[in-house]
């Protein structure tokens, strides 16, 4: 691009940048008149807000929100509350407002004194700022609720397994199915090793399954895209991407249909996500059943061609062999790496019948308190309003580190009352174990870093770390969040110990992890040792699909609630689901979505995820090396440096001397942006600075 070329797609942009204001603000005008009439159709005796949110293309918590006479009588009456079985649905990234919370008055235990680590770099103690007096302090502040065991025998009935229902080793050999792998931007197709050039001109599911079939007459059941993302053709004609990735999938494919399942695969009906849809056809009246998917389930490709991509699932595939002899690359990373636990169940020993499931309530409780990663962004006055610079650290394959202990067997229930009972020597063994606890927290009054326990926000579906000195608040969290907060290299927090739930210490998931980190190993070795360019690629691809065997391996064990999306025409509004949310319309028809609660899963087993889940977040604060006897992570970094967190990424204003040896857990040092920078206030801006940070570090010349 030279400068005139810059200088026209800046002033396109600024156009653009108008046209996006003008559309906001029409927007924001008609939702405006939207609740209005909402407002004013509420007066109607007989008006019901799951009538009027079809109508409105809102939930019925939203009707609700806008208009609260419409409340339900169930919401609003003074009858008994729900069962405390019934856990608040969630997002990913957090909790939804509670049932039930324990008072502010309920008594807990405290926690016993811990060691604390010895303090990192003088940094940390050197660049405090002064406390503040104690009158100058803020009220202590609390945030949403939590839900919480039921006291008495009904809370201790949860603390058991789900009958006939455990993990148990398979004793069938998974089939491989027949892949091609298709550019839909250029028609690019490679099936096996051969390839080939589709005429595509609008890319529908229809158009690709034609002409895939018309090329290859017999035996493909999976189409992996591999750039050009089609279902993203018609983004522009629709007000969510979402809605035009659930048009492209429900599109009309002439001689195919929705698949309905087969066999041992129940896996029926199309996936709806923005990015990484998944459409399932079958053919008519035959039994042939095809996958249409992204293989942005799996990796990055990075551009990448088909043959490339190809070759990495081959390489990925020989490489997991080596471990299992019977191993078979399934549709995505979840599926292949639950199915590659299960062959890793032992045949012998204390779960040779394999691990049971826990409890739906304990299921329920632990998918609504256990959070996955730590995503914040440290906003001024929190950080100065000009940064020095900007520098990620991004932790290597990091789940991969937290796996070594998982919980196994019955889980106890431990009350404050029992907690008070131990001595300190128990209570700390119990905290370094794998349990899952409801605690009140206090902030140090001197305290002046980061948040360190996650809470929910006040009024969103979103996680927040509070970090304000003196401020109260009652949470759930794991074993290595509460020892953080305890031992951390500052000052110890208070925490008190109101219930929770203890398992024993197991290895579930030791020799799976071992395994996948040694192909990764491998892969990685290769990735930067091959001769050839194209397999030094296809090895680097290769081990980010492990990576994500592992990652969605791991998340696939939460097992969320499941949620059904469905389509009604908008002249059958009223048979749309009262417990439906609408999440996109057109003039034809109206899709839906409504929870269903859990399955039975014989694999569900939330106990670790969020064991592991509260180890990675706890690195993120504070980690030792082993091999160089130091701690790294953001509680050794001075205060005020921190800028946000993300997941498994740390970004911070200055540069710190954290070994990197490659290994899982690692701190790489991945981007490095010089300033003055503006501190970035929104996700937008921290990615945007992230990917300059990024293409400068790997414009900088290494050291020799």
């Amino acid at each position: 691009m030279d400068a005139k070329t810059y200088n026209a797609a800046l002033s396109e942009l600024r156009t653009l940048r108008d046209e996006i204001k003008r559309a906001k603000a029409a927007l924001a005008k008609l939702e405006a008149e939207r609740d209005k009439r909402i407002t004013a159709m509420a007066a109607y005796a007989k008006a019901k807000a799951e009538r009027i949110g079809p109508a409105a293309g809102l939930s019925l918590a939203e009707v609700v929100a806008t208009a609260p006479t419409l409340a339900p009588e169930s919401l609003t009456g003074s009858s008994e509350q729900p069962p405390a079985t019934t856990a608040p649905d969630t997002s990913a990234h957090g909790p939804a407002p509670a049932a039930s919370e324990p008072a502010d008055e309920t008594p807990g235990a405290q926690a016993p004194a811990m060691a604390s680590r010895p303090q990192q770099a003088a940094t940390v103690t050197t660049l405090h700022e002064p406390a503040a007096p104690a009158a100058a302090l803020p009220p202590p502040t609390r945030a949403s609720a939590l839900p919480a065991l039921p006291e008495g025998p009904q809370g201790d009935a949860w603390f058991t397994h789900t009958a006939n229902l455990a993990s148990t080793r398979p004793n069938f050999t998974q089939q491989a199915r027949s892949t091609v792998f298709l550019d839909a931007a250029t028609g690019t197709l490679v099936h096996h090793d051969r390839t080939l050039r589709l005429d595509l001109s609008t890319a529908s599911a229809g158009e690709i399954l034609t002409a895939v079939f018309h090329t290859i007459p017999e035996g493909v059941e999976r189409i992996y895209i591999t750039a050009g993302d089609p279902w993203h053709r018609q983004a522009d004609h629709y007000p969510y991407l979402k809605d035009a990735v659930a048009a492209w999938l429900n599109a009309p494919t002439p001689g195919w249909r929705t698949d309905t399942g087969r066999g041992r695969d129940r896996m029926a009906g199309h996936f709806v996500h923005p990015r990484n849809p998944v459409g399932r056809y079958q053919r008519e009246g035959s039994e042939h059943h095809v996958e249409i998917r992204s293989v942005g389930e799996w990796f990055d490709v990075d551009g990448a061609d088909p043959a490339v991509v190809r070759d990495a699932f081959v390489l990925l595939w020989k490489t997991l062999r080596s471990h299992w002899p019977d191993a078979v690359i399934m549709g995505s990373p979840s599926q292949t790496g639950r199915d590659l636990w299960t062959r890793t169940i032992p045949t012998r020993g204390q779960f040779a019948d394999g691990y049971p499931v826990l409890s739906e309530e304990l299921r329920g409780l632990l998918h609504a308190t256990a959070g996955q990663g730590r995503t914040e962004l440290l906003t001024p006055p929190d950080v100065p309003n000009q940064l020095p610079g900007l520098v990620e650290y991004d932790r290597t394959f990091a789940y991969a580190k937290h796996t070594w202990k998982s919980a196994v067997g019955t889980p106890c229930r431990i009350t404050a009352a029992t907690f008070a009972s131990w001595s300190e020597k128990e209570q700390t063994k119990a905290l370094f174990g794998c349990g899952h606890w409801h605690v009140r927290v206090t902030v140090p009054h001197d305290w002046n870093h980061v948040g360190i326990l996650p809470a929910p926000a006040p009024g969103d579906r979103a996680w927040h770390y509070p970090k304000t000195p003196g401020t109260t608040f009652t949470t759930w969290a794991g074993g290595p969040e509460i020892h953080t907060a305890l031992t951390n290299p500052l000052t110890p927090w208070k925490i008190e110990i109101l219930d929770g739930i203890l398992w024993d210490d197991g290895k579930p998931l030791d020799d799976w992890s071992k395994n996948l980190k040694d192909c990764w190993a491998r892969l990685t070795t290769q990735a930067t040792m091959h001769g050839d360019e194209h397999q030094r690629t296809a090895a680097h691809l290769a081990s980010r699909a492990v990576r994500a065997i592992l990652l969605y391996g791991i998340g696939s064990f939460a097992q969320r609630p499941r949620i059904v999306t469905g389509t009604t025409p908008r002249t059958l509004e009223r048979d749309v689901p009262t417990d439906a949310e609408i999440i996109g319309f057109d003039d034809q028809t109206i899709t839906w979505q409504r929870p269903t609660g859990f399955a039975r899963d014989p694999h569900a087993h939330p106990e670790w995820a969020a064991g592991i889940w509260s180890a990675a977040r706890a690195a993120l604060l504070s980690q030792r090396m082993r091999e160089d006897n130091i701690y790294v992570g953001a509680l050794h970094a001075p205060p005020g440096t921190v800028i946000a967190f993300r997941t498994d990424a740390l970004y911070l204003t200055a540069p710190q001397n954290w070994p990197y040896h490659g290994q899982p857990g690692d701190y790489l040092h991945k981007g490095h942006l010089t300033g003055p920078i503006p501190a970035p206030t929104t996700e937008e801006d921290l990615l945007a600075l992230r990917d300059a940070g990024r293409t400068a570090l790997a414009q900088t010349p290494s050291e020799a």
